[in-house]
């Protein structure tokens, strides 16, 4: 367990973000080259995220502001920590990891301050380092420790094969996914995401986050995984991987999921390829039963790229108690609203307000960055409580320690 922080190490840290909102960026990018020096360590991040343009520096220059900003306060910032400890287990990041990041951060600190980084400020930073580090390696323990003793539970990396390929759309797949050693898997919650590790020929290993997009089933996984511009890993499945390839997989992980045990109206709100943990949330819902309206609003460009709307009708004909409105921006010219999609144009804050049970429902939103950032903007202000909107983006979060 951590030893809390002491008052001169709070008031240290806390006199460094004037320094870290100017140079906060610099230091960032000085700590990523001094890591990705260890090919082992390089390995562990995705690196589409990084250099001078990647988002990952940029959020993770606000996320160590943010810790220092708050850091006699470190409630605020629970739920960030659970999302950094939920991929690191996806990641499988292990406590030896963590040194290596604090000598980066350190020496990034010292190079870019120079002399403004004294031995005392050093001395703060690196208490606070491992004051965190050590409460994230506690949970990411426990979790480790979740999945191995789970039925159908492993730790580590397990070998999967593909059983079933589906076309949804002109940019989305479906790769149905059973264990190569033909063992049950475990059950997770609708909404999480599973880690890939790909050994993709003339390139170096790389992982990536993709969410389940159905409801367990104690046999299979299923993702649904859209081509993304130069997206090496999606690309790779998209016009390699096939029936029977193999895939090293990490343990169902994150803490985006729905919460089965409310009786609330639920709304599951999406854009684009976001729409995937929205549909296990959906078979999962159907599959309970209730009494509770579920309200479905997704939003793509057109027909084209819309995946599995059949299948979301069908789900929502089977039962009661379901609504779904599609929004297309663009409808082609041979698209007919009620039949390929129910409104054209954008799902808009005036829509979304007047149609949905602002009073009382769950919101679920997964979805681009700008996407998710206006909808939850548009809720917060419509009087929805904070404990009622959930949300997943794409994209590295905002974190302090995985890329």
């Amino acid at each position: 367990m951590s030893q809390p922080l002491s008052e001169q190490t709070i008031a240290l840290v806390k006199a460094t973000v004037p320094a870290l909102e100017a140079h906060g960026l610099a230091i960032v990018h000085e700590m990523y080259a001094r890591l990705f020096q260890n090919p082992d360590i390089a390995a562990l991040f995705n690196q589409s995220h990084h250099g001078d343009a990647g988002s990952q520096p940029r959020a993770l220059t606000g996320a160590i502001l943010a810790y220092a900003s708050n850091i006699e306060n470190l409630a605020a910032l629970a739920p960030a920590v659970e999302r950094i400890a939920q991929k690191h287990v996806g990641l499988q990041i292990l406590p030896e990891h963590y040194p290596y990041v604090a000598d980066a951060l350190l020496g990034a600190i010292k190079a870019v301050l120079d002399d403004a980084a004294t031995d005392e400020i050093l001395a703060a930073w690196g208490e606070a380092y491992w004051f965190l580090a050590n409460i994230l390696i506690a949970r990411e323990d426990r979790l480790y420790s979740e999945q191995q003793s789970a039925d159908g539970g492993w730790s580590g990396w397990r070998e999967f094969k593909v059983v079933e390929v589906v076309p949804e759309s002109a940019v989305i797949t479906s790769f149905i996914l059973c264990p190569a050693d033909g063992l049950p898997v475990m059950a997770y919650k609708p909404g999480q995401y599973l880690t890939f590790w790909f050994d993709i020929p003339g390139h170096p290993s790389v992982k990536r986050n993709y969410s389940i997009s159905a409801a367990p089933n104690g046999e299979t996984y299923r993702i649904s995984v859209k081509r993304e511009p130069q997206g090496l890993a999606s690309g790779w499945l998209h016009d390699t991987a096939g029936v029977g390839s193999r895939l090293k997989v990490a343990a169902p992980a994150g803490e985006f999921f729905l919460d089965d045990t409310s009786e609330r109206p639920v709304v599951l709100l999406s854009g684009g390829v976001g729409l995937t943990p929205m549909v296990a949330m959906l078979e999962a819902l159907v599959a309970k039963g209730g009494t509770a309206p579920i309200h479905y609003v997704h939003g793509t460009h057109d027909r084209t790229t819309h995946a599995m709307r059949d299948h979301v009708q069908a789900l929502a004909a089977s039962a009661g108690l379901i609504s779904v409105t599609d929004f297309h921006q663009h409808p082609l010219g041979d698209e007919v609203a009620g039949r390929d999609y129910d409104i054209a144009g954008i799902i808009t804050d005036e829509w979304l307000v007047a149609n949905t049970p602002i009073a009382e429902a769950d919101y679920y939103i997964c979805g681009p960055r700008a996407f998710l950032r206006h909808a939850v903007a548009t809720l917060s202000q419509a009087g929805v409580a904070a404990s009622r909107i959930h949300y997943e983006f794409f994209g590295p979060a905002d974190e302090l320690l995985a890329a």
